[in-house]
């Protein structure tokens, strides 16, 4: 499977945003230069395998994500997975979630 660049910057940019974080934020946390960071969003840089991770860990999320946009936990219990699936959400889906969850506990089915 060959890896899609513009597709991994776009990731990267949409899950920084949704963790309210600038592009100086994440550049700050990975110890990279903010035109680097910009320079991977915008598909003008390929990062390193070691860049891949500062940023994954920045983001709190896994390089499956950023890479390929899905998740491959399958080792993983359910409730691992889910929350994975919750890092990617902002504030206001994670409390749509909560309160479907809430729905569903308090419903007889």
């Amino acid at each position: 499977m060959e890896i899609n660049y513009k597709e991994l910057g776009e990731r990267i940019a949409k899950r920084r945003k949704v963790l309210n974080l600038t592009q100086d934020d994440v550049a700050e946390a990975t110890g990279l230069s903010n035109n680097h960071i910009s320079n991977i969003e915008n598909n003008h840089s390929i990062p390193s395998i070691e860049t891949l991770l500062k940023i994954c860990e920045a983001l709190d999320v896994t390089p499956d994500y950023l890479l390929l946009g899905i998740f491959r936990q399958a080792k993983d219990s359910l409730l691992s997975q889910i929350n994975q699936k919750l890092k990617l959400c902002d504030e206001k889906k994670q409390e749509l979630v909560d309160h479907f969850i809430t729905w569903l506990v308090d419903e007889k089915l």
